[in-house]
Formats: C-alpha cells, structure tokens, sequence
C-alpha cells in the first residue's frame, strides 16, 4: 500500500508537510495525515483548503509573534485557531547590531541563529508545553506553524518526534527537508547581504544542534526537558503514543 505523500504541494504554502511515517518507539512509526507542520497559512488558495478540509484538519496553531499575526492573518474554514506567539528574537537582534554600526556576515548570522534556537529551549519551554497541552486534548488533525515553518515550527517538530522516540537522526532529516520545499520571498539587497538572507531563509543542521545540545547539557538530555521543563511525564508520553503513533501494518 502506498505511503501519503508528505508534502501536501499546496500552492499557497510550500513548507506544508505531515509528519507521519517515520519510525517511533517500540517498533511504531508516526500516523500519516494527523500532525502537520507548515510555513504561515494566509495564501491558501481555495484548491488548497479545500484539500485540508479533506483531510479533516480542525485545529492550527500558530507560533508567529503579535505583529506577524496581525500583518497576515488567516482563516481556514472549520478549523479552530490558537495562538502560541513566539516573538521573532533573531531579526530584533539583528537590528541591534545594524543600528550599532556593525556589519553583519553570515558567520555572524549564523551564530545569532544557533543563539536564538538555545533560548527556545530555556526561554520559550512555556509555549511549547502549551502546545503539548493541545496535542494530548485528541488526535483530531492539526497544523502548527510560523512565519517559514523552518526554526519555531522545526524545534517544535523535532520536540514532538523526539517525544514520540523518532530517531535523532530522522528528527534532523525532517528538520533540512526546509531547505527542498521552502519558497523563500525575493532577497531584497538593499536591506542585507545576499549571504546573511540566504542564512536567515534556511536551515542548517548547526542550528537545531545548538537547542539539542542546550537540553543536553542543562537537563541531562530528551527525557528530563520533556518531564520537568514541558511537563511531559512517562504518562503522558504513553497518551502521546496511543494517539499518535501506529504499528506500520495499519498506520493510518
């Protein structure tokens, strides 16, 4: 029986995709068509929410910040909105350090990045929880989402994988699948260099390594950041499975 695919290809957002399939714990894997990550959603076409209605999504959770919020808003009919806001922390400090004078390089960027992925960890554990919250309410299908789909989304992606006992290696293959599917918007020149937009537009494995090795070395690993920073205990990791992961010969 052939597998769903997992980008949905939709016109208005490029960086939808479902994260089933992959190989969980205890021999399971990921159900198809419940979990679904995507860039911000306010250029659906109709095709294309006529296909999510189809799929039965009924709940979107958005992690872009206020004003990001309220520059694209969106509705999707039938589906329930709730607001995760996590404030884009990278572009304020990149204004910083322009208006400091200072010229700005992709090494530059690069490090900003692998900081703002380790105050996910430490900074924004309260919004993910949150959403781990929502997740073991049901499996009705969901979407969550930022601005890209790329660094609060991917964080948030690999939390609930790795919560699942998706490999570490897997978890970081769908966290570069960014770089094949995201339609980045025309660099604009005159605002940064080429290099520094190419940074910021993508991903790099540096980057979610920066937040993994944070909860490595502060809590020990995995485990302990979901038990005592998202409040993710043993229970409710096996409520997580029950909903969310299937043996493969009927995972659906």
């Amino acid at each position: 029986m052939p597998h769903p695919t997992r980008s949905l290809h939709l016109e208005g957002a490029s960086n939808f995709r479902d994260l089933g399939g992959y190989p969980a714990a205890a021999g399971q894997q990921v159900r198809w068509r419940c979990l679904f990550r995507s860039d911000q959603l306010a250029g659906l076409t109709a095709d294309d929410l006529q296909r999510l209605q189809a799929l039965g999504l009924a709940r979107a959770f958005d992690l872009r910040g206020m004003h990001e919020r309220a520059a694209t808003p969106y509705q999707l009919p039938g589906v329930v909105q709730h607001a995760l806001p996590i404030e884009p922390t990278v572009v304020q400090l990149m204004k910083d350090l322009l208006e400091a004078g200072r010229k700005v390089t992709a090494q530059d960027t690069v490090r900003l990045m692998e900081q703002t992925y380790r105050a996910f960890v430490h900074d924004n554990a309260a919004r993910f929880a949150e959403l781990f919250g929502h997740l073991l309410e049901s499996d009705t299908p969901l979407v969550f989402h930022c601005t890209a789909g790329k660094d609060r989304t991917g964080f948030a992606a690999a939390l609930i994988l790795l919560a699942l006992g998706v490999p570490r290696e897997t978890v970081m293959q769908d966290y570069l699948l960014t770089n094949d599917l995201f339609r980045a918007p025309p660099i604009d020149a005159g605002r940064a260099p080429r290099e520094v937009v190419q940074v910021l537009w993508r991903v790099q494995r540096e980057f979610l390594d920066a937040a993994l090795h944070a909860v490595d070395a502060d809590w020990g690993g995995i485990d302990r950041y979901l038990s005592e920073a998202l409040r993710i205990d043993a229970v409710r990791r096996s409520r997580l499975a029950e909903l969310y992961l299937r043996r493969p010969q009927d995972a659906g």
